[in-house]
């Protein structure tokens, strides 16, 4: 990659809020081929290969190095980190796409109100039942790590691929993780989270990738969107 590659979200409330953040910097986009294409054009930044992707997309591109930059969601980057926080580097935080990823329980389990009381709970249940705890989620390592830091071991995972809040009900899974924003829809699900259950406040952020190939050209264009989105990245251009 010689020139920069950048993305923003393809669709809905998330790509709205990137172009009008782009275009307050003084960058606005065109997208290519009407609402439906998925290439865009950025007016400032010189030669730059502008990208509509889908935020897990944009996320999975900065870990794996085949974007210079883009606009996602900050749980989908720690999520696809194999190794954390290494793997991407957040420039600025955006102010918008804001939400929780937590541990919901039912409310019906009125003893377990912590990740201590669902540890418990794992190890009843695997006695009862001769099985594990099943914990839907689409964030398979968040779940992994935040489980393993609180010492819960008694539990299974259980790739969501649709509604998670609904799992409980349907009786594919016996605890989610998930991302809320207002908490309403788990509780419409009979759900609860648990007081220590916070696994990420997250919000949209522009981040960078430091293991894509950076060359002059594609430096040069993201330190001129720094100057225009007052972005302080002198350190981070030397890192990448």
């Amino acid at each position: 990659m010689t020139r920069l590659s950048l993305a923003i979200p393809s669709k809905g409330r998330l790509k709205e809020k990137s172009e009008a953040w782009l275009a307050s910097a003084g960058f606005p986009v065109t997208q290519i081929g009407g609402e439906r294409g998925y290439q865009a054009e950025i007016e400032g930044l010189g030669d730059v290969e502008m990208r509509l992707l889908s935020a897990r997309e944009i996320a999975q591109g900065l870990v794996d190095g085949s974007l210079h930059a883009g606009v996602t969601g900050e749980d989908l980057l720690h999520d696809l980190a194999p190794t954390g926080e290494s793997d991407f580097e957040v420039l600025k935080r955006l102010g918008f796409g804001g939400a929780d990823v937590i541990v919901a329980v039912p409310q019906a389990w009125v003893d377990v109100d912590t990740m201590s009381d669902l540890e418990a709970a794992g190890a009843a249940f695997r006695k009862a039942h001769h099985r594990r705890l099943r914990v839907a989620t689409k964030y398979m390592r968040l779940t992994r790590r935040f489980f393993a830091a609180r010492s819960v071991g008694e539990y299974r995972l259980v790739e969501s691929a649709g509604a998670t809040e609904a799992a409980p009900t349907t009786g594919s899974a016996d605890v989610i993780v998930d991302i809320t924003s207002t908490g309403a829809t788990l509780k419409a699900n009979g759900l609860k989270i648990l007081s220590d259950g916070l696994i990420l406040k997250s919000e949209a952020v522009f981040a960078a990738s430091p293991g894509a190939v950076w060359s002059p050209e594609a430096k040069a264009s993201l330190e001129v969107l720094f100057a225009g989105a007052a972005i302080k990245g002198k350190e981070i251009l030397e890192k990448i």
